[in-house]
C-alpha cells in the first residue's frame, strides 16, 4: 500500500522538523513507535545476540518515560525478561539492542542500573537518535575537537616535563555510579597486550566511558575488504587499532535505513563528526558477572565508518571505508633479535596518540625486561600528507624500571602536541618507530666542568673541558674551544655544560601553537628539539633575553633596547600574550654540540670566565 501521510497526521506526531524531512526520504514513518503514545503496561520485544550471529528476541514491558531526564530528552523506563536475562541482567554489549512494540520501533537499550537485581533498563528513543546524527560533516583531519579542548593541556604538560603521560586518574563517572540509571559501560576488547599494559591504561579508559577486558576478543577481520552489511540486533565492533594488537569497541545496531545505521543508544566518544571504522562481530558467550555481565565477541567482517557520535547514538555507512594510520614498530636487541609489529590505528587527534603510546608499552613490555638496569634508543618518523616536513623523534632512555612507561610517553608527547595545535590541515600519512635495546645502562653524568684560564681578552681562545661520569667507575672527558668574538665587551662569560633537557625546558616552556603560523612551522619548531645523547656547551652573557616563539630565528631576542625589555617583561602586555613570550635565563652568545653516540647525558655545570680588555 502506498504511504501517505496528511497535515492533520503530522501534526499529531510531534516530531522534529528534521526527523520529518528523513522520515520522508525513507518512507519509513510507520516503522516507528511514537514516543508521545507510550504508556505504562505496553509490551514489545528486543532483538540482540546471545551466541554466534543468531538474533534472538526478549521480552519489554514499559514502566513509564522518564521526562527530561537530561536536556529536552526523555527516557523510556522497561523491564526486560526472557533469553538469559535473569540471570545475566542488562549486560555490556547490549547497547542499541532494538525495541519494538506492535512491529514498531520504539528505540534502543541504552542505559541500566549498576547491580540491580532485575533487568530494568533505559530506552532511547529512536526519534532521538536519528534526529540528532550527523552524515554531512567530515571531521578535519580525523580530528575529535571535543577531547582536543578537554586534554590540550595534558598534552601541553607532557611537552614540559611536567606530567608522567596521560592521565591515569580515576575519576568517579556518573555512567558507573551505583543506583543511578547510566548508559551501559562499553566495553573495550584489548587482544594482543600484556596485562601491564592494560592495568597502566585501564584508568585512563574508564575515564572515558569504557570497560577495558583482555583476552574476550579473537582479535581482527582477516580482510581490509569493506564487505557485507548488518542489521537491527546485529553485534558490531568499533575498531580503534587492528593489526598485532587490537582495541574494539562492541555494541549492538539498532537501525538500518538502507545505507545509514544508527547504533548504541548512547554516546562514543561524544565526539560529533569522527571516521571510525567498524564491523559486524560474532557473540562467543554470555559472561554473567555480578557487577555487570558482558558479551564476548570477535570482530568476524569489516562493514564500514561511523561518522557521527552523538549523546544519543552512535552512526555511520555501510560500505564506507575509514581512514586509517599504519603505524609499525621495530625492536631490536641485537642483530638476530628482532621483533616487527604492524598496526593500523585511528586517525584522531586525541586518541592517535593515546592509542600509539598504548601499542608501544605493550611492545616494550612484552619484548624487554621491566626490572633492571636498560638503555633503549628511540627514533620515530610520523609522516604528513601535502607535502609538510616529517616530524622526527629521537631520544635516549636509561632506567633500572619503567622504562616502558617513559619510551612510550616520550614518543608521543611530541605527535599530540603537533595534533593539538588547531591546524586542519594536518592530515596523518604514516608513523614508524624503532627501538634498539641494551640491558646495560649507558648513562653519563656531568661530574665537573673547568676552563683552561680565568681570564680572557677579546679575541682568545678558551678551552672548556667536562668530566662524564658512569657506571663501574666509567669516567670519559669531553673538552672543546671557544675564542672569544673581537669586540666582546668586558665582564663574566658564563659556560653552561649541559645535558638537553636543562636547556629544553626553558626554551619550549613558552612554546606555544598559537605563536606558530602554520603546521611546518610547528613541526620544525619541535624538530629543532636538543637530544639527550649528546653534551652542550652553552656561552651565556647576564643581559636580558626573551624567547619569541615563531617569531625569530631561535626564537631568541637578546639584550633589547630597554624600552622594548619593558613591554616584553610585562606579563599582562599584549604584546606579550599575543606573541608567547617569556623571559628566560640570560642571553646566548653561542651553543656547541659534542655528540655522545650511545649514551644518555644527564646533570649541567656552569663555570664563568672573566673577559678583559
Amino acid at each position: 500500500m502506498k504511504f501517505l501521510m496528511t497535515r492533520k497526521s503530522l501534526s499529531r506526531l510531534a516530531l522534529p522538523p528534521l526527523l520529518l524531512l528523513l522520515l520522508f526520504r525513507s518512507g519509513k514513518a510507520q516503522n516507528f513507535f511514537p514516543l508521545r503514545d507510550v504508556r505504562p503496561g505496553l509490551h514489545g520485544v528486543g532483538r540482540t545476540i546471545f551466541q554466534g550471529n543468531r538474533i534472538e528476541e526478549f521480552q519489554v514491558e514499559i514502566l513509564g518515560v522518564l521526562e527530561n531526564m537530561a536536556p529536552k530528552q526523555s527516557i523510556i523506563l522497561a523491564r526486560l525478561s526472557g533469553a538469559s536475562l535473569a540471570e545475566t541482567g542488562v549486560m555490556q554489549g547490549m547497547s542499541g539492542s532494538p525495541v519494538y512494540i506492535d512491529g514498531k520501533l520504539l528505540g534502543a537499550i541504552a542505559l541500566g542500573f549498576p547491580f540491580s537485581k532485575e533487568p530494568i533498563a533505559g530506552i532511547q528513543p529512536i526519534e532521538a537518535m536519528i534526529a540528532d546524527a550527523n552524515f554531512s560533516v567530515r571531521p578535519a583531519s580525523g580530528s575529535i575537537e571535543t577531547f582536543v579542548e578537554n586534554h590540550h593541556a595534558e598534552y601541553s604538560m607532557l611537552w614540559r616535563g611536567r606530567g608522567p603521560g596521560l592521565s591515569a586518574a580515576e575519576s568517579s563517572s556518573v555512567r558507573s555510579s551505583l543506583g543511578n540509571l547510566s548508559e551501559i559501560l562499553t566495553p573495550l576488547s584489548l587482544s594482543g597486550f600484556t596485562s601491564s599494559a592494560i592495568q597502566t591504561f585501564a584508568p585512563e579508559f574508564r575515564r572515558l566511558g569504557f570497560e577495558p577486558q583482555q583476552g574476550v576478543s579473537s582479535g581482527t577481520p582477516p580482510s581490509q575488504q569493506y564487505s557485507g552489511t548488518v542489521v537491527p540486533g546485529s553485534m558490531i565492533s568499533v575498531g580503534l587499532l587492528s593489526g598485532d594488537m587490537n582495541v574494539n569497541a562492541d555494541g549492538t545496531v539498532t537501525y538500518v535505513d538502507h545505507n545509514r545505521v544508527y547504533a548504541f543508544g548512547h554516546r562514543f566518544l561524544d565526539a560529533g563528526s569522527i571516521e571510525l571504522p567498524f564491523a559486524r562481530s560474532e557473540v562467543i558467550t554470555v559472561v554473567p558477572n555480578l557487577t555487570t555481565s558482558f558479551k564476548v565477541s570477535a570482530p568476524r567482517q569489516w562493514i564500514g565508518t561511523i561518522l557521527s557520535d552523538r549523546a544519543t547514538a552512535i552512526s555511520g555507512e555501510i560500505g564506507r571505508a575509514a581512514h586509517t594510520v599504519p603505524l609499525s614498530v621495530l625492536v631490536r636487541s641485537s642483530s638476530t633479535n628482532i621483533h616487527d609489529y604492524r598496526f593500523r590505528v585511528i586517525n584522531s587527534r586525541l586518541l592517535t596518540p593515546f592509542i600509539t603510546q598504548l601499542a608501544l608499552f605493550s611492545v616494550v613490555d612484552a619484548t624487554e625486561r621491566t626490572l633492571g638496569a636498560g638503555t633503549i634508543r628511540l627514533e620515530g618518523r610520523v609522516q604528513f600528507e601535502d607535502g609538510l616536513p616529517d616530524l622526527i623523534i629521537q631520544d635516549s632512555f636509561v632506567s633500572d624500571s619503567g622504562i616502558a612507561q617513559q619510551v612510550s610517553a616520550d614518543a608521543v608527547v611530541a605527535l599530540g602536541f603537533v595534533l593539538g595545535g588547531g591546524f586542519k590541515d594536518l592530515h596523518l600519512k604514516n608513523m614508524s618507530f624503532q627501538l634498539d635495546t641494551s640491558e646495560v645502562k649507558r648513562q653519563l653524568r656531568v661530574a665537573q666542568a673547568w676552563t683552561s684560564t680565568h681570564e680572557v681578552r677579546p679575541g682568545d681562545p678558551v678551552e672548556i673541558s667536562a668530566l662524564l661520569q658512569g657506571e663501574n667507575g666509567f669516567e670519559l672527558t669531553k673538552t672543546t674551544t671557544f675564542r672569544v668574538p673581537v669586540g666582546a665587551p668586558q665582564g663574566p662569560l658564563n659556560f653552561t655544560v649541559s645535558d638537553a633537557n636543562t636547556l629544553n625546558f626553558p626554551e619550549f616552556a613558552g612554546l606555544t601553537q598559537s605563536a606558530l603560523q602554520n603546521p611546518a612551522q610547528l613541526i620544525e619548531a619541535i624538530n629543532a628539539f636538543r637530544r639527550s645523547e649528546s653534551l652542550y656547551v652553552r656561552v651565556w652573557r647576564q643581559e636580558p633575553s626573551f624567547t619569541v616563539a615563531g617569531a625569530l630565528p631561535g626564537g631568541e631576542l637578546t639584550d633589547p633596547p630597554p624600552s622594548i625589555a619593558l613591554v616584553l617583561a610585562d606579563p599582562s602586555s599584549s604584546v606579550t600574550s599575543n606573541a608567547a613570550l617569556t623571559v628566560t635565563r640570560g642571553s646566548q652568545v653561542q651553543e656547541i654540540t659534542l655528540p655522545l653516540a650511545g649514551y644518555v647525558v644527564t646533570g649541567a655545570k656552569t663555570v664563568q670566565v672573566e673577559v678583559k680588555e
